[in-house]
């Protein structure tokens, strides 16, 4: 449409034709040059310029320190039918209680539960916020710095072998860490951990795994506990440690409860080489890839990840 209206102007006068282009030039200038007091945004900066305006941010992190651990010993021999074998080892003496059969829907009620006033520090107060929807419990006693082996089973008069099909509306198996002692939950912020395990059955047989882990602190918040990812060419496909995505403003790094007493420890797992200069070590997680890969000097220069390359949201020091 333009175009026919410019040869016709052509045809009629060549002279009226560039008059007219020529305004238009001009008042382009202006509007690019700011003549008229509109503040039009242009981009003036070449893409491929090294230096950017963009930063990542960098997120504020604390120490706590995680009372709780929890392992699968043997997870390919794990089922519905044989049951399971979870391995503890905690700072406290704490009561370790399995739920098979939860309803979904109810576990999730019971973190937002937790999260306005009811608090969950015991077994007990766990089942009352899940309105007792599950369909068989076991608790066991772990003593304190004590590695204990404890095999779960559900019973055969429960008749269940099969979870149904995905999407489930139960979990096969809920685990709930929390501390013995009345006393030690005022000294320790989390107060209990929540383990969602996937165990293989007749309908689903996904390898046994930990689906999710949520650390309950007194306060009502709760954290969701992912692990770190290492180069492959570290001999370490992820880091020991691990860190929470909090849903309140302070974010948390959070130790495995056998590394909390040795620094030495985590410092040695850490100190792998930066994949990008191969000489200083590594120190930096990348969010939201959670991948550990670039050492403090590198880190400056990256918005995307080197390893996958997505862009970077966020990141923090694991050591300061």
């Amino acid at each position: 449409m333009a175009a026919a209206l410019l040869v016709t102007l052509y045809e009629y006068s060549p002279l009226f034709y560039i008059a007219l282009v020529f305004v238009c030039f001009l008042v382009t200038s202006g509007l690019i040059m700011g003549w008229f007091g509109w503040d039009v945004p242009v981009i003036l900066r070449n893409s491929e310029e090294t230096e950017s305006i963009v930063k990542v941010s960098q997120k504020q992190m604390r120490q706590v320190k995680n009372p709780f651990s929890l392992e699968i010993k043997n997870p390919e021999t794990a089922s519905a039918s044989n049951g399971i074998t979870l391995v503890s080892n905690c700072l406290e003496d704490c009561l370790l209680s399995c739920y098979w059969g939860c309803s979904v829907q109810k576990v999730h009620d019971a973190l937002q539960k937790h999260a306005y006033s009811f608090r969950i520090k015991t077994p007990q107060s766990f089942e009352d916020a899940m309105c007792h929807e599950y369909l068989y419990c076991q608790q066991y006693c772990i003593k304190k710095t004590e590695e204990e082996e404890k095999h779960s089973l559900l019973p055969e008069e429960a008749d269940t072998n099969d979870f149904g099909l995905v999407p489930r509306s139960r979990y096969p198996l809920v685990v709930l860490l929390t501390l013995a002692d009345e006393d030690n939950r005022e000294i320790y912020d989390i107060i209990s951990m929540i383990s969602i395990i996937h165990i293989p059955d007749a309908s689903y047989r996904l390898s046994c795994r930990i689906l999710y882990q949520y650390l309950l602190l007194a306060q009502g918040q709760f954290h969701d506990l992912k692990q770190l990812f290492m180069s492959a060419s570290n001999n370490a496909s992820s880091l020991s440690g691990s860190f929470s995505n909090e849903r309140t403003e302070d974010h948390v790094l959070l130790e495995k409860a056998g590394l909390v007493e040795t620094q030495s420890e985590v410092l040695e797992e850490s100190s792998k080489d930066c994949i990008v200069c191969q000489n200083r070590a590594v120190n930096w997680v990348l969010l939201p890839c959670r991948h550990t890969c670039l050492c403090d000097e590198c880190v400056k220069y990256f918005q995307q990840c080197p390893m996958c390359r997505q862009f970077v949201r966020e990141s923090f020091p694991l050591c300061s």
